[in-house]
């Protein structure tokens, strides 16, 4: 049965497509993993890939991913997947989402994956949105950017990762040299491309929240482009970290979070979702 916290890659035994109940999404997301090799050009330490490892992905098979892809939608839509494996409170397909085992843009079919997977869900299933869950990395790249356009004509959006905005605390949680500065410049061209969410993880490290500081540069960071975002999905540790620095964070109380919340809508105006 699958659950809010278990998101294994391999619950419907494919290689790029794998199902997840989604507690941000609201019910069966079925995610596209680009990264079957468990690379990633980051090392988040919440993620919750086991045997993470940096690089990029291997070569990506697309007609595989177009018949998984295929196969699963239909097996969703026609079939009785959805009644054997979802809970009943979920038992709907919320969205198509690039998404796991490393960050998803560093493939170098991601642009003509995307494209693939438009298809698909045009013919299979139209208006499901697309989504892409990134680490915005990658975002200045030309091959990148055509992904995105496209996934802009499918009326898809993204979600882009922003946990810090210190460069100090960029390097801590997500062990890549901290620049703000090229988070905020990735985060506007892809704004000004697709439609976009700012997803930001929001946890306690060695009993500690978020300091003053941090919240303060956070909404610095996004106050110049609150007027071409979607807003913020704000969440915090839901599942196990797979990562060494596991034993050293925590889940904050939800009025911490649901106070950071505040705090970024009254100086950004952008929409804060809360996901504790």
């Amino acid at each position: 049965m699958l659950t809010t916290v278990d998101h294994s890659r391999d619950s419907a035994g494919l290689r790029y497509v794998y199902p997840v109940v989604s507690r941000r999404a609201g019910g069966v997301s079925v995610g596209v993993n680009l990264n079957p090799n468990n690379a990633c050009n980051w090392a988040c330490v919440y993620c919750q890939v086991e045997g993470l490892s940096r690089g990029g992905p291997p070569p990506i098979d697309l007609d595989l991913l177009a018949g998984e892809l295929s196969g699963f939608l239909q097996a969703a839509i026609d079939g009785d997947y959805l009644s054997r494996h979802a809970p009943p409170e979920a038992r709907r397909l919320v969205d198509v989402a690039f998404s796991g085992n490393g960050e998803p843009t560093s493939a170098a079919e991601f642009a003509a994956a995307v494209d693939v997977v438009g298809r698909i869900v045009e013919r299979l299933v139209p208006g499901l949105p697309v989504r892409l869950i990134t680490n915005g990395s990658l975002v200045h790249r030309p091959g990148v950017q055509d992904g995105l356009r496209r996934l802009s004509e499918l009326a898809g959006e993204v979600w882009f990762k922003l946990d810090r905005a210190l460069a100090d605390e960029i390097a801590l949680v997500n062990e890549i040299p901290g620049s703000p500065e090229k988070a905020a410049r990735n985060l506007e061209i892809c704004a000004g491309l697709v439609r976009t969410w700012v997803q930001t993880c929001w946890f306690a490290f060695d009993g500690q929240a978020p300091a003053k500081e941090s919240a303060d540069a956070y909404c610095r960071l996004l106050q110049p482009l609150a007027g071409k975002l979607a807003g913020v999905h704000l969440y915090g540790l839901a599942r196990p970290s797979m990562q060494p620095a596991a034993p050293r964070l925590s889940a904050l109380p939800a009025a911490v979070m649901q106070q950071f919340a505040a705090q970024i809508e009254k100086e950004t105006g952008l929409k804060v979702i809360v996901s504790p």
